[in-house]
C-alpha cells in the first residue's frame, strides 16, 4: 500500500511574520507638535505612543489610529514618560517610531527638483543634532521640501534630539544624503551654488536670477572647506554689528532662508 502523500513543510521564513524593529532602530520622538506631524505625514512609522493625561483629547485620533493598526498606547504620569523618552523634555508625548528614511542622493534626478524653484538647502558637516533639527524646522516653516545633508563622520542625522527640537519640521522636509564635494559638479547644471562664510563674500543674496539657489551651510567651527567653496558660484555672509563674530547656524540658515524664498517685491 503506497504511503500516504504528506504535505509538504511551510518555509519557515516566509510563515514568519515580519520582525519589529529593535530598540536601536526607533527613534522617541517628543512634543505635541512633533507627534501630530508624525502621524499627520506617516502614522504607519508609529510603534508605540505614551502622553500623560493632560493630552488624552489631543492625541483621540492618534490613539484610534493605532488602535486600528493593534499597536499600543497608554497613558503614563510624568516620571514614566520621562524614563521612556530618556528626557525630562519630553513635552508630555512620546511616539516610538521608525526613522524617515534617508535615501542617497542621485545628482542626476536631483536635476529634476530645480524645476520647481524652489531653493535646494545643503549642509555640510552640522554636527549638532540641535542645530540640524532647527534648520528643518525653518525649511519647513518657509515651505523647502528637501534637505541633503553630507556624507561625513561629523554630520549629524535626524535622531531623537533633532525631531524634538525640529517642532514636527522633518516630517515635512524630505531628507537626503550626498558625498561632497562631488554632488556638486552635477547640481551645479540646474543650481546658483551659494556658499556660506564667515570672512568674506556678498553681503546680498539675490533670488530672483534665472535658477534657483542651493544653499550650503558648512560645520559649526571650521566652515565650508577649500574644495567645496571652490565649486561655488558665489559665497555670501550675514552683516552684523561686529560685536560677535557670527549668529549660530541655525539663526543664520533661517535667514537666508527667509532672504531665498521672500517674493521679488520684498
Amino acid at each position: 500500500m503506497p504511503s500516504p502523500v504528506r504535505p509538504h513543510p511551510r518555509n519557515k521564513r516566509t510563515a514568519q511574520p515580519a520582525r519589529p524593529p529593535h530598540e536601536r532602530e526607533l527613534l522617541r520622538i517628543c512634543g505635541l507638535a512633533a507627534v501630530q506631524a508624525l502621524f499627520d505625514r506617516d502614522p504607519g512609522r508609529v510603534e508605540r505612543l505614551f502622553f500623560q493625561p493632560a493630552l488624552t483629547n489631543d492625541l483621540g485620533a492618534a490613539c484610534r489610529a493605532l488602535a486600528r493598526a493593534r499597536k499600543p498606547y497608554r497613558q503614563v504620569d510624568s516620571a514614566e514618560l520621562a524614563r521612556i523618552a530618556d528626557t525630562v523634555l519630553h513635552g508630555g508625548v512620546v511616539a516610538i517610531a521608525r526613522p524617515r528614511p534617508l535615501v542617497d542622493l542621485d545628482p542626476t534626478a536631483a536635476l529634476t527638483w530645480a524645476q520647481d524653484g524652489k531653493p535646494l538647502l545643503i549642509l555640510d558637516g552640522i554636527g549638532n543634532p540641535h542645530n540640524l533639527g532647527a534648520i528643518a524646522r525653518s525649511a519647513a516653516f518657509f515651505g523647502l521640501a528637501r534637505i541633503v545633508v553630507a556624507d561625513r563622520p561629523d554630520q549629524a542625522l535626524p535622531s531623537n534630539a533633532a525631531y524634538r527640537v525640529a517642532e514636527g519640521g522633518l516630517e515635512y522636509v524630505a531628507p537626503y544624503r550626498a558625498r561632497l564635494p562631488a554632488a556638486l559638479h552635477e547640481l551645479r547644471r540646474a543650481y546658483r551654488i551659494v556658499g556660506t562664510s564667515l570672512a568674506g563674500g556678498s553681503a546680498a543674496i539675490d533670488p530672483t536670477r534665472d535658477r534657483p539657489v542651493a544653499l550650503i551651510l558648512g560645520n559649526e567651527k571650521t566652515g565650508l572647506n577649500a574644495a567645496t567653496l571652490a565649486l561655488c558660484h558665489e559665497v555670501v555672509r550675514i552683516p552684523g554689528s561686529g560685536r560677535l563674530q557670527s549668529l549660530n547656524v541655525a539663526s543664520a540658515a533661517a535667514i537666508l532662508i527667509y532672504l531665498l524664498t521672500r517674493s521679488p517685491s520684498g
